[in-house]
């Protein structure tokens, strides 16, 4: 080791030394630290105060021992029934998601066409999708769109999702699209770049980076609104929990364990997405 590397270990030395003589100081940042662990244990008592007399009040026989078996079967060794139905929801969420992108993209390109028609086509399907619950447009693809075409449950869910979604995702990309400034356009046209390349090399790119955030946002709405799928006879996680309560009458534990799936499915997503965000920024860097 040269005489750097000495002076600079001595120099760590004495200063990690220093800093252990120090007093602890009730500087402002860390009265705003202590004051913040106050409130949170506060908040954190008062929910499980709340929590605990609602508990004793409704004199509910708890049995979460009883929700493993649902989840795993050992006997078995193969998923429970919750984890049957948490596949199909998975299953249908990230097709939808895939189909709702496209029909969210192919919208906002055709509002933001100098065809008429386009945009006529465009501003109909998004007054209709949006104006409308969803569950009405899914009982509509199904009991009338489905047989026409010869779909069956699942096909008519996952149309019924992706055009829902689609409809918001849409003005999610248009709005992204819109913000790019006019001298990226006139920059992208001056080196004669056509505008598929435009769109292709130029403007989506950037629109990507701003629209992430509400898309990530979407697509947990997504993943929650299909439980509504369960209403057309498709065996995914809701209608799994819905056919084990009315056989086990297990009814607050399975909704709990339903919802905790939901929760760690959801903050999973957020995750992935914020290390894309982390991703996207460091190669514009």
């Amino acid at each position: 080791m040269n005489w750097r590397g000495r002076c600079s270990n001595l120099y760590t030395m004495a200063l990690s030394e220093e800093i252990k003589k120090r007093p602890f100081r009730f500087t402002r940042k860390n009265r705003e630290r202590i004051k913040d662990l106050f409130l949170l244990g506060l908040l954190g008592l008062i929910l499980f105060m709340g929590i605990r007399e609602g508990a004793l009040n409704l004199r509910y026989q708890w049995h979460w021992g009883r929700v493993l078996r649902h989840l795993y079967d050992p006997r078995l060794k193969t998923p429970g029934l919750l984890l049957q139905g948490l596949g199909v929801t998975l299953e249908i969420s990230f097709l939808s998601l895939g189909l709702s992108f496209a029909f969210g993209l192919l919208t906002a390109l055709f509002r933001l066409s100098s065809s008429r028609f386009a945009r006529f086509l465009a501003r109909s399907y998004l007054e209709a999708i949006r104006n409308t619950p969803l569950l009405i447009q899914l009982f509509f693809i199904y009991f009338v769109v489905a047989p026409i075409f010869n779909m069956n449950a699942f096909f008519s869910a996952l149309l019924a999702l992706s055009l829902f979604e689609g409809a918001y995702a849409s003005e999610i990309i248009r709005s992204g699209i819109i913000s790019i400034p006019r001298g990226q356009w006139e920059a992208a046209y001056s080196l004669g770049l056509s505008s598929y390349r435009t769109y292709r090399h130029v403007v989506l790119p950037q629109t990507l980076r701003q629209i992430l955030p509400p898309l990530s946002s979407q697509a947990i709405s997504l993943i929650k609104d299909s439980a509504l799928v369960s209403t057309i006879a498709i065996y995914d996680l809701t209608m799994r929990a819905q056919a084990i309560i009315a056989e086990t009458f297990l009814t607050f534990e399975i909704w709990f364990t339903v919802a905790g799936i939901y929760l760690v499915i959801n903050l999973f997503i957020s995750f992935l997405v914020h290390l894309m965000e982390r991703k996207i920024k460091r190669a514009y860097r």
